[in-house]
C-alpha cells in the first residue's frame, strides 16, 4: 500500500523547505528529495568519498590499533558456529544476543573455508571494511533524505569515516559497528521518500536487528519512531508505526522465545538463563559519573577525545543547538532524529551510576557526523541566502562569499593537521607485532601443544586453535578457569594444571579478580617476552604446572618483531 502522492522526479528542494507545522510532513507541493541510484551526482560523488574512506580505514587494518579481548571474544563465538559447536566456544549465557557474531560468522564464511588458518583477529578485521563501506552509505543516503544539500551529506560521510576516533574503532570487529549498521537502515526506510508501508514495516525490521546484534541499541528506537512520524504521509501513519512497532516488537521476542523453548529464559539449577544475563547486565559495578575526574567512565571519555574532539563534541553541541532551535529552525526540524538519537545516547553515558564500555561511543557516531553536516549547512545557508534581496549590490555578495570562505578555511585549519595526525598513526603505526611474536612462539617452541594447557585472552585463541591446542580446554580462555564450571571440574588441582600463561595488558589487569588466574601468575616465571613497558606481552610458564608441553627454548629477549603502542589505549 502506497500513500496517494503524486510520482514526482524532480531534483532534491533545499533544506530551508517548511514541513507543515500540524503534521510534521513535508507539503503535497514539496518535491521529494531525488534517490541516490537515480542521481548521477550524488552516485558519483558517493562513490569518490567512499573510496577515500575505505583507503583510510582499510590500510593497515590487521596492524592498528592493538586486538582487544572483546574482539577475539566475537570472533571465537563466530568460529563456533561455522564449526556447528554452538553460539559460543564456551557455555553460551546470554550476555549479548548472538545476532551479532552469527553475522560476523556469515562475513568470515567465505575466507574461513579457503583459509581456515587465517581466521584470526588481525586478519577477519578486513569483513568489518564491508560494513563501515555500508554504513558510510547509509550515512550520505540518510542525509539527503533528512534534506541536507549534496555538499553537506558528503561532509557528514567524510565526519563519519575520517574521523581518528571513528577509523579506530570501525576497525574493530565490535558488536556495535554491525548495529549502526542496522540502525542507519532503519532510520534511511523511516524517512523513505516513496512513503511506502513496506519501506516502514522494513524499518521496525531492521530496528530489531540492530537491538538483536547489541542491546543497547534499544535506547535509539524513539529517535526512529520521530524520524518515520515526520516522514509518513498522514494518511497512512498510524499504519506506518503500528506496522514498524509491531515488526520490530515480534521480531525482538524471538530472543525470549529461543531461551523459553531451551528451558533457559528463567533460573534453574544446572543451566544458566536469560533472566541471569540480564540481572547481570542491569547490576554490573558502574564505571562512575563521567565528568568525575577519577571515575573509570572519565576516563574513557579521556580516550574517546584522545583520538578526536571534533566530531565527540562537535556533535554534541551540534544536537543541543538543533533540539533548542527545534522550533524555529527547519535544519532543527529536519534532524529531529538524529539530534535526538545524539541526546538519548548521551543522558545514557550520563548516568552516575551505570557502566560506559570503550566502544560505546561507536553507537553515536554517524548521528554526531549529521548533526555536525547539518549546523554546517544552516550555517552556509544564513551567510549565503538568508535575507538575502533582489538588489543586493554585487560587493554584498562577494562579502557573503568571502565570509563563507573564511569560515571553511578556519575550520579546515583546525581540523586537518589534527586529523592527519591520528589517521597517520592509524595507517602507519604497528600495534600488534608483540601478539604475532607470542603467537609464533607458542607455536614453534612448545612440544606437543595438543596437550598443553595455557592460560590466553581472548585474542589469541583462534591462533593458538590454529597452532594444534585442544580448543577449550587445553587452549583457555582465561576468564574460564574460575567462571565456567564446565571448565574448573577438568583442574582438580586448580592453577597446577596449567602450563603456560600469557600475561597480556588484559590477563594482568583481571588477573586479580580471578583465584586461578592470579595463582598461576605468582607461581610462574616469563620464559618469552615481547614488547615492552604496560604492553608487553609475557608468556609465563608453571612451576610445577600441567603434565606436558615444556618450551623447546626457555631463554628469551625481545626480539625484532617486538613493538610498543605508546599507550595509545
Amino acid at each position: 500500500m502506497t500513500s496517494t502522492l503524486p510520482a514526482v522526479t524532480t531534483p532534491t528542494v533545499p533544506a530551508q523547505r517548511t514541513p507543515d507545522p500540524k503534521t510534521g510532513s513535508t507539503p503535497r507541493t514539496t518535491p521529494l528529495p531525488s534517490r541516490l541510484r537515480t542521481s548521477r551526482a550524488d552516485l558519483i560523488l558517493c562513490g569518490v568519498l567512499l573510496v577515500v574512506v575505505m583507503t583510510v580505514q582499510g590500510w593497515n587494518i590487521a596492524d592498528y590499533p592493538a586486538l582487544s579481548d572483546d574482539e577475539g571474544t566475537y570472533l571465537a563465538q563466530a568460529w563456533s558456529v561455522q564449526q556447528g559447536e554452538g553460539l559460543a566456544h564456551y557455555t553460551y549465557w546470554y550476555d549479548h544476543p548472538p545476532l551479532g557474531w552469527i553475522q560476523i560468522a556469515l562475513l568470515t564464511w567465505i575466507p574461513s573455508l579457503i583459509s581456515p588458518e587465517s581466521m584470526t583477529v588481525g586478519s577477519m578485521r578486513i569483513v568489518m571494511l564491508l560494513v563501515s563501506a555500508i554504513s558510510a552509505v547509509l550515512v550520505y543516503v540518510l542525509a539527503r533524505r533528512l534534506w541536507l544539500p549534496r555538499w553537506a551529506a558528503g561532509l557528514a560521510m567524510l565526519l563519519f569515516g575520517l574521523s581518528p576516533l571513528s577509523v579506530v574503532l570501525q576497525r574493530e570487529i565490535f558488536l556495535d559497528n554491525i548495529a549502526v549498521m542496522w540502525t542507519l537502515v532503519a532510520f534511511c526506510l523511516a524517512a523513505s521518500p516513496s512513503r511506502h508501508l513496506w519501506h516502514h514495516f522494513g524499518a521496525g525490521l531492521a530496528a530489531a536487528a540492530a537491538v538483536l546484534t547489541k542491546e543497547t541499541m534499544i535506547f535509539v528506537l524513539p529517535a526512529v519512531m520521530i524520524t518515520m512520524w515526520r516522514h509518513s504521509h498522514r494518511d497512512t501513519r498510524k499504519f506506518a508505526l503500528t506496522g514498524a512497532i509491531t515488526a520490530c516488537v515480534l521480531i525482538g521476542l524471538s530472543y525470549p522465545l529461543f531461551a523459553l523453548l531451551k528451558g533457559e529464559l528463567f533460573p534453574g539449577g544446572g543451566h544458566v538463563s536469560l533472566w541471569d544475563g540480564l540481572e547481570y547486565q542491569l547490576t554490573r559495578p558502574g564505571s562512575g559519573f563521567i565528568l568525575d575526574q577519577g571515575s573509570g567512565s572519565y576516563g574513557v571519555l579521556q580516550s574517546w577525545l584522545y583520538y578526536d574532539r571534533v566530531l565527540p563534541l562537535g556533535g554534541l553541541a551540534g544536537a543541543l543547538l538543533l533540539l533548542v532551535t527545534w522550533r524555529w529552525s527547519v535544519t532543527a526540524r529536519a534532524l529531529a532524529g538524529p539530534a535526538f538519537t545524539v541526546a538519548i545516547l548521551a543522558l545514557v553515558a550520563l548516568r552516575p551510576t551505570g557502566y560506559l564500555p570503550a566502544m560505546y561511543v561507536i553507537q553515536a557516531l554517524p548521528f554526531l557526523a549529521l548533526v555536525l553536516a547539518g549546523g554546517a549547512a544552516s550555517v552556509a545557508h544564513g551567510v549565503l541566502r538568508r535575507w538575502r534581496s533582489t538588489d543586493e549590490r554585487e560587493f554584498v555578495t562577494r562579502a557573503r562569499y568571502a565570509v563563507a570562505a573564511l569560515l571553511v578555511a578556519a575550520s579546515a585549519a583546525y581540523v586537518v593537521p589534527r586529523w592527519y595526525d591520528g589517521d597517520r598513526t592509524a595507517v602507519t603505526a604497528d600495534a600488534n607485532a608483540p601478539y604475532r611474536a607470542a603467537s609464533k612462539w607458542l607455536a614453534t617452541e612448545v612440544d606437543n601443544p595438543e596437550d598443553t594447557r595455557v592460560l590466553v585472552d581472548d585474542a589469541l585463541w583462534l591462533d593458538l586453535v590454529h597452532a594444534g591446542y585442544e580448543p577449550g580446554l587445553g587452549v583457555i580462555w582465561f576468564y574460564k578457569a574460575d567462571l565456567d564450571p564446565a571448565v574448573t571440574k577438568t583442574m582438580p588441582r586448580g592453577w597446577r594444571d596449567i602450563d603456560y600463561v600469557v600475561a597480556s595488558p588484559t590477563v594482568r589487569r583481571d588477573a586479580a579478580d580471578l583465584p586461578n588466574v592470579k595463582q598461576a601468575m605468582k607461581h610462574s616465571t616469563p620464559v618469552a617476552t615481547f614488547g615492552k613497558g604496560p604492553d608487553r606481552i609475557e608468556i609465563r610458564q608453571v612451576k610445577g604446572g600441567g603434565t606436558a608441553g615444556t618450551a623447546s627454548s626457555t631463554s628469551t629477549a625481545d626480539t625484532a618483531d617486538t613493538a610498543t603502542t605508546g599507550g595509545d589505549r
